[in-house]
């Protein structure tokens, strides 16, 4: 029910944008997110938005990344600036509807060389 995109290989200090659309099977979004999981690692909220647009980001990309949403098309993107070797991860993207339902993205791979 969720898409992910964008993934890919890029060299330390590049950039990458990811997008993720959510099938119109889901219903009034609420908040969506971008989680990552990086080898032997838990798994790391990275960035959030609200319906209303309001954005909060993990300490350790704030500055480099930016998460928006396109309401309309129900799609979530993030863009990473200033890519460091240790964001290289898995990068999933999770909705909540207003029934506190959650939805999951199968996930895309990000890897940035040194």
């Amino acid at each position: 029910q969720l898409q992910a995109s964008g993934g890919g290989l890029v060299q330390t200090g590049g950039s990458l944008r990811l997008s993720c659309v959510a099938s119109g099977t889901i219903n009034s979004i609420a908040s969506m997110r971008w989680v990552r999981q990086r080898p032997g690692k838990q798994r790391e909220l990275v960035a959030t938005i609200s319906r209303e647009g309001n954005t909060n980001y993990a300490d350790s990309v704030k500055g480099r990344f930016t998460i928006s949403r396109d309401n309309s098309k129900t799609m979530v993107y993030l863009q990473m600036n200033s890519l460091r070797p240790e964001d290289t991860a898995g990068y999933y993207c999770n909705a909540v509807s207003l029934t506190t339902a959650s939805y999951w993205g199968q996930g895309t791979l990000v890897t940035v060389s040194s």
